[in-house]
């Protein structure tokens, strides 16, 4: 099965590896060194993928969950074909390189899912494998198989050590994604040391307890071993699949086995030693056109001849079935129909009071209607959420076509396979549970950004306005932090009509994560909102006065139908109104528009939000107000709580007319 080309491009990956580490005296060696057996086997043999098409949608997909191995990627990406050249990797860890530190999506050709966050890759893959299993429900048929891929993780013990690993191992067992198969590159090692001061659990008993299958290769440099393992895991039709690799960190190093070689370059002696074990006696960076004909023989030809087979089977389904063939080309270019939100409700000042959590449950059925590739799904909160979508079933492994995905309580995990997910492309999709427990979502959302995935985090109660559950189930904190992510846009609705629009503004979007933060309460229909058709720029006038104002009330959420409430009680004064449902979309418009919302001429500010009022002062101002809370809530029923903290129209004024109109 296995021949001298085999190990001569096992070689050429381990001495590409280390020479990019050298080259940047930066990296982590141990790895790509203990590893590249088996990410040899699975990538030119197994790996069904186009280098000269990346983007191929039948494409199995290969997540390097323990994203410090970055260079060993790299090294696969350039001898398979990838847009990825010698230059690049010399470049590695560079200031403008695409070889980055760390792998990152959309930065390099060939890189899936942005990774280095111990555990988040694995999730990842999670979501990717379950939209892979949800695409195929939707759009599979017995003479077409159009979606049908496998998705590959290499992991570490670390990764396995982080709690959102066992989170979304826990839900892939449950849901039998067995198309999910992940290569556990066990050495024992980590950063400070053996593994059996941090790390003793029996990961066959742990996997089989989670409802995944179990395989084990001794020796991590026996090929046969390896491949019959995957092999044998692609045959499993249930269940997830973990194959433990038993390997050697820093393999060929005279320090391999020991944390020495995990995270610091090995160093030019030892490099040349190595090189001697591995029988390699190029110079850095040179590669052989043999080794690349064995890549060329490998998954590039393989690849190409799928991607045909692919794109042929395609044309047929055209023919056969023009509606599927036009929905699931529509997700995959994420297009939606032109003026989609007409289709969805608009709402009238005189209809009932709705809390936006309310109001967003029925403006996701409409959504649902608009376009088959909509989904999503809660953590064990669709019945305070209000996010499930009604004409479906939850999505299972006995009904993979179902909308509404129950991730139980596993904030975390939810929040990473929602961006896996995302990653794999052809669905909008949508994750939720309390605003509060954005703690919990943060370095999920923190990625989602980085990696420029579009998914849509629909958080509720998101006030002190929650009540009777208290301090630990009112956000403060949440919103400025939040906003505090690069790429990330928040959205704060003040009604109804705002959510409305809150969601196209997310579908629409391209590249950024939208977080949106809707209230518990009941809030009025502002007769203001019934005639706005964006909130794109982030903030607009809902009410104005005559003359140039003396005082500019700026409020998000609920707080803008308060904010309206104040400027009734101050009548006599010339107060302008201004909703900001995202300061970050409002930070991006031209200064033309800024100035036509809030006028530097007028210095008398007041922002109105029941949160930390940290980061207010970007719009109010050293002269302006910012009311809004700086400590933690309190227990006590949700009206009461409100009027605690002065968030009272009447307060307001008092407030309001101390500082300004003494």
């Amino acid at each position: 099965m296995f021949n001298k080309n085999d190990e001569r491009a096992i070689s050429a990956i381990r001495a590409l590896s280390i020479a990019q580490i050298e080259a940047a005296n930066s990296g982590h060696p141990g790895l790509p060194m203990g590893a590249s057996p088996m990410a040899y086997v699975l990538w030119n043999k197994f790996l069904k993928a186009n280098p000269n098409n990346a983007n191929w949608f039948n494409r199995d997909r290969f997540v390097l969950s323990a994203g410090h191995g970055s260079s060993m990627l790299y090294s696969l990406l350039h001898l398979s074909g990838y847009d990825v050249g010698i230059d690049d990797l010399k470049d590695f860890r560079q200031l403008g390189a695409k070889a980055a530190g760390h792998p990152e999506r959309g930065h390099i050709d060939g890189v899936e899912v942005t990774t280095g966050p111990l555990g988040q890759g694995f999730a990842q893959a999670v979501g990717i494998a379950m939209a892979e299993k949800h695409l195929a429900a939707m759009y599979n048929k017995d003479d077409a198989q159009i979606i049908d891929h496998y998705t590959y993780v290499l992991c570490g013990d670390g990764d396995l050590m982080e709690g959102i690993s066992y989170e979304s191992m826990s839900l892939a067992g449950h849901l039998n994604l067995s198309k999910l198969i992940v290569l556990y590159d066990s050495n024992d090692i980590c950063l400070d040391g053996a593994t059996n001061t941090t790390f003793s659990e029996d990961i066959k008993k742990r996997a089989e307890a989670l409802n995944w299958n179990y395989l084990r290769v001794d020796d991590g440099r026996d090929l046969d071993q390896i491949y019959e393992a995957i092999s044998k895991a692609k045959g499993n039709i249930q269940g997830p699949t973990i194959i433990e690799v038993k390997t050697i960190i820093g393999y060929g190093s005279t320090n391999q086995g020991t944390n020495k070689v995990h995270g610091a370059p090995i160093g030019k002696e030892e490099f040349i030693k190595a090189k001697e074990i591995y029988e390699w006696t190029e110079d850095d960076f040179n590669i052989p056109d043999d080794v690349y004909d064995t890549f060329k023989e490998g998954i590039v030809k393989t690849g190409e001849e799928e991607n045909q087979k692919w794109d042929d089977l395609l044309d047929k389904y055209q023919e056969k079935y023009p509606e599927d063939y036009k929905n699931l080309m529509a997700g995959i270019n994420r297009e939606l129909p032109e003026n989609f939100i007409d289709e969805v409700k608009k709402y009238s000042s005189e209809d009932n009071a709705l809390a936006t959590r309310a109001s967003n449950g029925e403006i996701i059925q409409d959504l649902a209607k608009i376009t088959p590739n909509f989904w999503g799904g809660s953590a064990d909160l669709f019945s305070s959420n209000k996010t499930n979508i009604k004409d479906t079933v939850a999505f299972t492994d006995k009904t993979p076509e179902g909308r509404n995905v129950w991730y139980g309580v596993r904030e975390f995990a939810m929040a990473a396979i929602g961006n896996g997910i995302i990653a794999h492309g052809g669905t909008w999709h949508h994750v939720s549970t309390f605003f509060v427990f954005t703690d919990y979502l943060k370095p999920a959302i923190r990625l989602s950004a980085l990696s420029k995935l579009p998914l849509t985090y629909v958080m509720t109660h998101d006030s002190i306005a929650v009540g009777e559950d208290g301090p630990t189930h009112e956000p403060i904190e949440q919103l400025a932090m939040i906003r505090s992510i690069p790429d990330c846009i928040m959205l704060r609705p003040a009604d109804a009509n705002e959510t409305r629009l809150a969601w196209k503004y997310a579908l629409e979007s391209q590249e950024k994560p939208v977080v949106m933060a809707l209230t518990r309460q009941n809030v009025g229909n502002l007769e203001e909102t019934e005639n706005i058709t964006d909130i794109n720029k982030g903030a607009y006038i809902i009410s104005d006065c005559e003359k140039t104002p003396d005082l500019i009330l700026i409020a998000t959420g609920s707080e803008v139908e308060l904010a309206l409430e104040t400027k009734a009680l101050l009548k006599d004064k010339n107060i302008r109104v201004v909703s900001m449902p995202s300061m970050e979309l409002f930070r991006e418009q031209d200064e033309a528009y800024k100035e036509e919302i809030l006028p530097k001429e007028v210095k008398n500010r007041v922002s109105i939000e029941m949160a930390s009022t940290f980061g207010w002062a970007e719009w109010t101002g050293t002269d302006g107000l910012n009311i809004g809370i700086d400590t933690f809530g309190l227990s006590g029923k949700g009206d009461e709580v409100t009027e605690e903290f002065g968030f009272t129209a009447e307060t307001i004024v008092e407030t309001i007319n101390n500082k300004f109109y003494k």
